[in-house]
């Protein structure tokens, strides 16, 4: 009987031919937390009163969602994550090294065919790598640290075929955004989602894992992308693990297929208060914005900040405009000195930040005042997730986050085409 990615992959992993429904237990090839999950994780896993993690090199922890530290209690929560490395000598990647879900790719831990879990739910990232990759709560990912194995249900499988060429000023976070619209925040949960057509083959890796950062935003389990030479090309630059693509047979059954043809779509934007709250960048032109966010494990990546500065290059943001920015890694910041970009964003009004989550999880920087709006390239806008709940946020991609820190008011960036 044919079989979807996820299939193949579970099946693998657990050692036996499964299809959806089945539950299996099966092993895991990388586990991580973040600085909002860690503290938890370590806790749990000493409950189970187990000596030593079951693999060293197939976890690490993150200090990213606050950091630096915003007050004493998150102090508290890092002083526990470094302790805990030392104790089992496990990976730590401190303050200012990035966001998990750039840092951990960046890193080398991660090949086509893999199972991994995060404590994190935008772990389906790792699904444009063509690795089966899920958020899970931290108790299940202390059952993966000590015993390298968790239990799964075989996800249903939907299909996205997506075909056509981008339009000038138009990117994948526009593409994703245009599917959420479409199908709702709910269509796919817990079944994992088969991103295909040549639209997902013409895109770079980065663009990719802006869609599959996104899945979860529509209920995934996991957003999956067959590997090619861009794939392997690189997983080949950042690690010397053995790649071992897997692609769905050509009769796999899926429970639902939706297409789309990209080659009119316009800039989109979610509205406030959710992401499947999605429209043209028309219909909300000229609404006031008083903070803008380049960043996030969705848009952080060098190639998102080489397409805000395109916009941003010789201009200055609109008076009284914040414009914060955050690469999603060190290696990405110092990419961007080493070519200008940060020049040109400091030049234009912005405030860059460490890398590391930012403004996205509202716990420190950028957080909103009473009535304010912002415009982020972040992957959730629901209400406070800024850090105030009488705040609101619009979600967009780079280029019309740029375009819209400059005139103060939400714009369409292909208004600046000249320089995309």
């Amino acid at each position: 009987m044919a079989q979807t990615i996820a299939e193949k992959i579970l099946s693998r992993h657990s050692g036996k031919k499964v299809f959806a429904g089945d539950v299996v237990m099966a092993d895991v090839d990388f586990c991580f937390g973040q600085d909002g999950t860690s503290g938890m994780i370590i806790d749990s896993f000493r409950r189970m009163g187990v000596d030593n993690v079951f693999r060293r090199d197939s976890f690490c922890m993150v200090i990213d969602h606050s950091a630096p530290s915003p007050n004493i209690g998150v102090s508290a929560i890092h002083d526990k994550i470094r302790r805990f490395g030392k104790e089992h000598a496990v990976r730590v990647f401190d303050v200012g090294c990035g966001v998990c879900h750039q840092i951990i790719p960046e890193s080398g831990f991660i090949s086509c065919g893999d199972l991994v879990l995060g404590a994190d739910s935008h772990t389906c990232t790792y699904g444009a790598l063509n690795a089966l990759s899920t958020g899970v709560g931290s108790t299940d990912l202390a059952v993966a640290l000590a015993s390298g194995k968790n239990w799964f249900k075989v996800p249903e499988t939907v299909k996205v075929v997506v075909a056509g060429t981008l339009p000038k000023g138009v990117y994948s976070k526009d593409i994703i955004l245009r599917i959420i619209g479409d199908v709702g925040a709910d269509w796919a949960n817990y079944r994992s989602v088969e991103f295909s057509g040549d639209a997902i083959t013409a895109l770079s890796i980065e663009a990719r894992m802006t869609i599959s950062n996104m899945t979860v935003e529509m209920g995934a389990k996991c957003g999956l992308m067959e590997a090619d030479k861009k794939t392997t090309d690189w997983i080949k630059k950042h690690s010397i693990r053995e790649i071992r693509p897997v692609a769905a047979d050509p009769n796999a059954i899926y429970l639902e297929e939706k297409k789309y043809d990209i080659s009119e779509l316009s800039p989109q934007v979610a509205r406030p208060d959710t992401v499947d709250n999605v429209c043209d960048v028309k219909e909300v032109l000229g609404a006031h914005i008083d903070e803008v966010f380049i960043g996030t494990c969705t848009n952080g990546r060098l190639e998102d900040l080489e397409i805000a500065a395109k916009i941003l290059k010789g201009k200055k943001i609109a008076k009284g405009m914040k414009l914060i920015i955050t690469p999603a890694s060190r290696k990405i910041y110092l990419d961007a000195l080493k070519s200008g970009l940060i020049e040109i964003f400091v030049k234009a009004g912005a405030s860059v930040n460490n890398p590391g989550c930012g403004p996205c999880v509202g716990t420190h920087q950028g957080v909103l005042a009473d009535g304010e709006m912002a415009f982020s390239t972040a992957n959730r806008n629901f209400k406070g997730r800024m850090g105030n709940p009488n705040s609101g946020i619009y979600l967009g991609s780079p280029a019309t986050a740029a375009a819209t820190a400059l005139e103060g008011k939400i714009s369409d960036p292909r208004e600046h085409k000249r320089r995309l």
